[in-house]
């Protein structure tokens, strides 16, 4: 039913594997400074078992058991250090954990499986908006088609959305296009992983018999749309971007993939992403750039990124962890939005981090983000994490006597040309000229990057099956910084190390959570240490183009707001995109 390929890109080939695979673990990456008898009594102590090197399970070290000698060496990496008699004292409760890690090993734990831990984002004392929720389209009413279907391809789903409702162009009509525009400069942006054209053309043949009976499911009704293809879609594979996956089909849809099919949207492409979501590197080669293919698209939602630059589908959905939709918005200037932690039901889509992930549109205006997430948000019953918050988004907001803090540190980088410099202070001009009380402002003085491990443990536990198969070795990128050694290296943080960062984390948001009481928003360039914050935090971002650099690669400029405050976020993106041109550009194909 599927149409998939398997392919390396002829100009990749020299370089698709840029980092040399090595035997099982990466040994520089975890045990750099220690012997090979240490190591061996590191991962004994924490239950490596089977995830250890084969060459060292080689030498008689298959049954592990910890010696004092194996203690000390865990403690050496811990930071501790214990005397004789303490060691002595835990020796027997240690050698029995190994018991308990294998038979919890023995249980069959599907991958969809979150952990008892629930991610809350508010803060103690956190008053949740109140209210309805509304929606509007802010365009001008009259819009005629466009004379050619280039143009008509780069349309934003708002006028889209009004040539549907009038019948200027039909929904079959529209999704062939999107179908013929993949398939055409696919080969260029190695954007697409599965095809999903027969349920497409379902879809449109449906919408288009409604639509003329003059119902209408919402704006999106009749819009192609692409997903990234972690989101679970019955009858087509999800392969995470990895080998390892690259087959597997899980026979349900993901909700957000529901919700879209009850709005009326069809979905036409499975879109690529970098394996198991980092970079935009997959396992058929690596996602370009719709500006310029001679560089990536950035990640990991790369494949949506780079569909929505190029005009070959209306939208997409991709997700964020760590700047996953963030970064690729910037690379193909689009606009992207990272709702607020629990926004949005994750049931159905890969589990990189079960208390950061989130999931957004990436489009072609700051309108578009606004349907789409007035379509995908609210509770499920499945996902656990997902609270509901109205979301108000009707008569536009002015600027005028909007408090916006920004990072003056964050503006200044001794490495950007004067052209990106002077785009960044553009942009700011804009946002007085609206009217905004623009404040200089800064983060928490906290050690952030070092929260980072959160992610590392929570990725690797989702994957540690993956590891202990020996299949990760599969994964199109090895060695340092790469995810297979971050899955083994994680392994090698103490739970009580994890709990800390968790308990450093919760000041954090506390922090972050008074910061933005006082402001509307905070303005950044996309590639603002605040992003880690904001991650760990869960607060909502908009990526919104802002112009290009001396290379003619597209800028964006970053507006993070309060939780669950998407609406004030798109009313900034919205009053910025109007007072400038930079969303009606877009890449030439010719």
């Amino acid at each position: 039913m599927s149409d998939s390929r398997k392919r390396v890109p002829l100009h990749d080939r020299d370089n698709h594997d840029d980092v040399p695979r090595k035997e099982a673990w990466d040994l520089e990456d975890v045990i750099e400074g220690l012997d090979r008898r240490s190591f061996m009594g590191i991962a004994a102590v924490m239950g490596a078992g089977a995830a250890v090197p084969k060459m060292l399970r080689q030498q008689g070290q298959q049954e592990l058991s910890i010696s004092k000698e194996d203690l000390d060496a865990m403690e050496r990496i811990m930071g501790l250090e214990f005397t004789d008699e303490e060691d002595e004292s835990v020796l027997r409760s240690v050698n029995g954990n190994l018991r308990s890690y294998n038979s919890l090993r023995e249980m069959d734990i599907p991958l969809d499986t979150e952990p008892a831990l629930t991610f809350d984002p508010r803060p103690i004392g956190f008053e949740m908006p109140g209210g309805s929720s509304s929606l509007e389209i802010r365009e001008a009413a009259r819009i005629d088609r466009p004379v050619s279907d280039e143009d008509l391809a780069f349309m934003p789903v708002s006028r889209l959305s009004r040539l549907v409702q009038t019948r200027q162009v039909s929904p079959v009509e529209l999704t062939r296009l999107s179908l013929d525009r993949l398939k055409e400069y696919d080969p260029m942006l190695f954007c697409v992983i599965s095809y999903t054209e027969e349920r497409a053309m379902a879809q449109a043949r449906r919408a288009e018999k409604e639509i003329v009976s003059g119902i209408c499911r919402s704006p999106l009704h009749g819009i192609p749309w692409g997903a990234k293809d972690l989101l679970a879609t019955r009858g087509y594979r999800t392969t995470w971007g990895a080998r390892p996956y690259e087959e597997q089909v899980i026979d349900y849809d993901a909700t957000v993939v529901e919700r879209l099919d009850e709005a009326g949207a069809i979905l036409v492409a499975k879109l690529t992403l970098g394996a198991l979501a980092m970079g935009d590197w997959w396992f058929g080669g690596r996602t370009r750039n719709p500006w310029n293919p001679e560089e990536g698209s950035s990640g990991s939602s790369a494949g949506p990124a780079s569909a929505t630059a190029g005009g070959l589908v209306g939208f997409s959905i991709g997700s964020e962890t760590l700047g996953s939709i963030m970064s690729p918005s910037a690379r193909c200037g689009v606009v992207g939005l990272r709702p607020t932690f629990g926004r949005v039901s994750r049931y159905g889509a890969m589990a990189l981090s079960w208390s950061m992930d989130k999931l957004g549109p990436l489009c072609r205006g700051v309108e578009d983000a606004a349907l789409v997430f007035d379509v995908i948000r609210g509770s499920d019953g499945r996902d656990p994490t997902v609270v509901d918050s109205p979301f108000r988004w009707d008569r536009p907001r002015s600027l005028k006597n909007m408090r916006i803090g920004y990072i003056p540190g964050e503006f200044e980088n001794d490495r950007w040309d004067r052209k990106r410099v002077k785009t960044y202070t553009d942009a700011l001009e804009v946002l007085k000229k609206l009217g905004a009380d623009l404040e200089p402002i800064e983060l928490p003085d906290l050690p952030i990057g070092a929260m980072r491990l959160v992610l590392n443990v929570e990725a690797a536990a989702a994957f540690d099956d993956l590891v202990r198969s020996g299949r990760v070795d599969e994964l199109t990128r090895q060695g340092r910084g790469a995810w297979p050694s971050s899955f083994r290296t994680a392994r090698f943080v103490p739970a009580v190390e994890f709990i800390r960062a968790q308990r450093a984390r919760r000041i954090l948001m506390n922090h972050a959570d008074l910061l933005m009481s006082r402001y509307d928003a905070f303005v950044t360039p996309n590639s603002s240490g605040s992003l880690t914050m904001t991650n760990l935090t869960g607060h909502p971002a908009l990526a919104v183009p802002c112009g290009f650099d001396e290379d003619g690669d597209p800028m964006v400029i970053m507006f993070t707001g309060r939780l669950y405050d998407e609406a004030t976020i798109l009313d900034i993106g919205w009053q910025f995109e109007q007072a400038t041109d930079w969303h009606n550009q877009h890449p030439d194909f010719a």
